[in-house]
Formats: C-alpha cells, structure tokens, sequence
C-alpha cells in the first residue's frame, strides 16, 4: 500500500461535528463492529491538523478503531479569536470527545502540541482522574521538555506582542518556507502537501488565532515538572519515534529523553525532520506496530 495523504475535500466529507461547551469541533471515527480492535487516539500538532493523519489512516484502520479530532482553533474546528487556547482546555475537549464515543481505553499516537496534550492526559491518568484509560503512548516529535525545545523565529514572534501582527501577515508562501526548514533534508513538503496543510489552517481566516495558539509553550514552561514526573512514573507504555534532523525537538531531544525516561524505549529516524508521519510514514507505521506487538 502506498502512503499518502488524502485529498482534502475527501477528508473533510469524512468529518463528523462534535459539540462541547458550546464550541464545535471536527472529528473522525474509524470503528469495526465485528470485532473487538484497541483503540488509538491521534493527536496532532501545531499549524496544523488530524489531516497530518491521512498517510497513515489506511494502514491503521486495518489493525485498529481509529479516533482523531481538530483541536479548538485548528484545521475544520470552531477557530474563535476572543479565546485564551490552554492545553488543558483542549485534554479536557478530548475527554469529552472519548466519553461521547464510548471509548474507555485507548492508545495516544501524538505529534507536536499534541504530546503536551498528551502528557497532561497521562498526568491525570497516573492521578486516576481521566475519563479512559491509556493503554500506551507514542510520541513523535514535540516538545516533551521545554529546555530542549528550540522555537524557530517565527514561533517567538508570535508569542510576543508582534504576535496579531505575525498572524496578519502569514501567509503560504511564509508556511512552505516554515515547514521545508525543519523537514529532513530528503523528505520536503511537496507543493501538494503545502496547498493541503494551507487549506486547513486558513480555513475560517484561521490565520487570526495563530499567535493565539501559541500560549502552549507556556504551558510547557507552566506544566514541565508535572508533565516530566507523569512520563516518569507512568506505568503505561511510552515509545518516542523521533526524526533526528528536526531542528526544532530532533536528536537532541532523543537524546535527552533516553537519560531522562526510565527503560526508554526509543526510536531514532536518523535523516527525517519535525514531521515523521508524513516525511516517512512507512517507518512510522513499522516503529508503532512494533511497539503493540511488543505489548501483546
């Protein structure tokens, strides 16, 4: 089979609504009622949205139920601009989405801002507070460590008073040259993959919520102890599939997890960037299918 994104318009005719707290959010389920397949949630990261997902929709939903949703102020979900985003808000808006679907175990596959959403579900899964149960998490490239997280420019500027002025100006052309620094010297966006990733976050003049967004590397800093000991202490399974030439969290952030994380079990994509499931989703789908096998 060979891995690739989906056209756009066919993803988003697959979108469901799901209503919370008087915001609307766009989702995806993938479910086999005649059998009783785990579940996986996917989370993703920041500019963009659960079409990051797609290379590897097929191949999963051949061996899982699938769950994904656009997070508040992403891709095809409500994009408020009078809104503080909090990760918190969004792990809440999660749980809420898990519980509607029946859902009370799942294992997290998350990238980017969505490891941090990740790691506050685990923090509150190691409290007993969590709606569903974790069965495992595998992280791709994010933030798991504010201190080896290294903000490109653009990302400092957003987060500063220039912040509305950053949003107004974005653009796609400024999006492309965003995402080919930080993708693997061999595996560049293609136009394709820039006009889709363009699509969904200026969808709703999604432009005007980026600088907003961007409060989640505070969080980080807010959070880092709490989100660090979860990782820690967990007795869920972690795996961290990492492309090592991602300037952003790569090699060293490998790096540190592997001293940080008792046993870690960890997975060095040695010439991919920021974006592995998309710049080599192949190995991606192999790292993760090990990693359940390895759990029985």
């Amino acid at each position: 089979m060979v891995f690739e994104f989906m056209e756009p318009a066919q993803w988003r005719e697959k979108a469901k609504p799901f209503e919370i707290k008087n915001f609307t959010l766009s989702s995806w389920v993938s479910q086999n009622p005649k059998d009783d397949r785990p579940w996986v949630l996917l989370i993703h990261g920041f500019p963009t949205c659960s079409w990051d997902w797609t290379p590897l929709w097929p191949k999963l939903e051949e061996n899982f139920n699938l769950a994904a949703i656009d997070m508040l102020g992403f891709g095809l979900s409500q994009k408020p601009s009078a809104h503080d985003y909090k990760i918190t808000q969004q792990a809440d808006f999660i749980e809420g989405f898990l519980e509607a679907n029946h859902i009370s175990k799942a294992h997290i596959l998350a990238h980017d801002y969505g490891v941090s959403v990740a790691q506050e579900l685990l923090a509150r899964h190691n409290s007993h507070s969590l709606i569903f149960d974790i069965g495992s998490i595998c992280f791709l490239n994010g933030g798991l460590f504010p201190a080896y997280h290294r903000p490109r420019l653009i990302q400092k500027l957003a987060l500063s008073p220039l912040g509305p002025i950053v949003s107004r100006s974005l653009s796609k052309a400024k999006l492309e040259k965003a995402f080919q620094d930080i993708f693997g010297p061999n595996t560049k966006a293609t136009a394709q993959e820039i006009d889709g990733h363009w699509h969904f976050l200026s969808h709703n003049n999604g432009q005007k919520v980026f600088h907003k967004l961007m409060e989640y590397m505070n969080d980080r800093k807010t959070n880092a102890a709490r989100w660090r000991e979860a990782m820690i202490e967990t007795h869920a399974p972690l795996r961290l599939i990492n492309g090592g030439q991602d300037p952003i969290s790569g090699k060293h952030l490998y790096d540190h997890y592997r001293e940080i994380i008792p046993n870690a079990d960890a997975v060095l994509l040695s010439d991919i960037g920021h974006y592995p499931q998309t710049e080599a989703p192949s190995h991606v789908f192999d790292a993760l299918m090990d990693f359940h096998t390895m759990q029985g």
